[in-house]
C-alpha cells in the first residue's frame, strides 16, 4: 500500500511538472521568444544595469557606482541623459514580455533618481542606493522565473566577467573547476580589498607621520 502511495505521489508529481513545463513552453510562443532568447536579452540587460549602477562597487556588496551616479554630477542635463539611458533597460523589459504594471516601480525609482540627482553631491552618493536599472533587472529576472521557468542568475551579478568565464570554460577544463571559477568572478572585490587596506594602510602613517611631527615641534606626547 504504501509503494503504490509512493508510486502515486511520485506520478502527481511528475504530471505536475510537465504541467509546468507545458505553461512556460507556451508563455514563451505566446511571446514569440525562445529560451535562448530570453537568457541573451536578461544578459543584456544585466551587463547594461552593471555598467549604468554598479561599475564601481564595494567589495563583495551589490552596493556601488556607475555611468548613472556619474551622468549625476552634470547638473540636469546628466540626469536627464541619465532617465533617456535608463529607459534601455525598461525597453528590453518589455521585449521579454513583461507588463508595463510590473515595470512602474522601477519607473518610478527612475524619476526619483532624477529628481534627487539634481541636488549637487547629495544626488550622487544617493545614486549608491537608488539603482533604476537593477531594479528593472530584478523585475524582469522575478517575471521570467514565474512565466518562463528561467531560474539561472549566475550572469546576472557580474555579466562581463561571467561571459569571458564562459568563453575560457569551452576551452579548458581548469576554469570548470568551481573554485577557479569562484575567484575569476571575484577578482574584482579581491582587488578592491586591496585597494581598500593599502589605503588605510597609507592614511594610518599618514596620521601617524603628522601626530608624531606635531609631538616633535611642540613637546607635547
Amino acid at each position: 500500500m504504501d509503494k503504490f502511495r509512493k508510486l502515486t505521489k511520485r506520478s502527481s508529481a511528475e504530471t505536475a511538472a510537465d504541467e509546468r513545463q507545458t505553461s512556460y513552453q507556451l508563455n514563451l510562443a505566446e511571446q514569440g521568444l525562445t529560451r535562448a532568447q530570453v537568457i541573451a536579452t536578461e544578459r543584456k540587460l544585466a551587463k547594461f544595469a552593471n555598467a549604468m549602477d554598479s561599475v564601481v562597487r564595494i567589495p563583495f556588496t551589490k552596493q556601488g557606482l556607475g555611468a548613472d551616479a556619474a551622468l549625476s554630477t552634470i547638473p540636469l542635463a546628466g540626469d536627464l541623459a541619465g532617465l533617456a539611458l535608463t529607459s534601455y533597460a525598461f525597453i528590453l523589459g518589455r521585449q521579454l514580455g513583461v507588463p508595463a504594471s510590473k515595470m512602474t516601480p522601477a519607473v518610478r525609482l527612475a524619476l526619483i533618481d532624477m529628481v534627487v540627482g539634481v541636488i549637487p553631491g547629495i544626488g550622487t552618493l544617493l545614486d549608491i542606493f537608488i539603482r533604476p536599472s537593477r531594479k528593472t533587472l530584478s523585475i524582469v529576472h522575478q517575471h521570467i522565473h514565474d512565466e518562463y521557468g528561467i531560474t539561472d542568475t549566475t550572469h546576472m551579478d557580474r555579466p562581463f566577467l561571467y561571459q569571458q568565464l564562459e568563453n575560457k570554460q569551452r576551452s579548458s577544463r581548469f576554469w570548470r573547476h568551481p573554485i577557479t571559477a569562484w575567484f575569476y568572478l571575484h577578482i574584482p572585490d579581491i582587488l578592491g580589498v586591496i585597494v581598500i587596506a593599502i589605503i588605510g594602510w597609507g592614511l594610518w602613517t599618514a596620521i601617524s607621520w603628522l601626530l608624531a611631527a606635531v609631538s616633535k615641534l611642540t613637546g607635547f606626547g
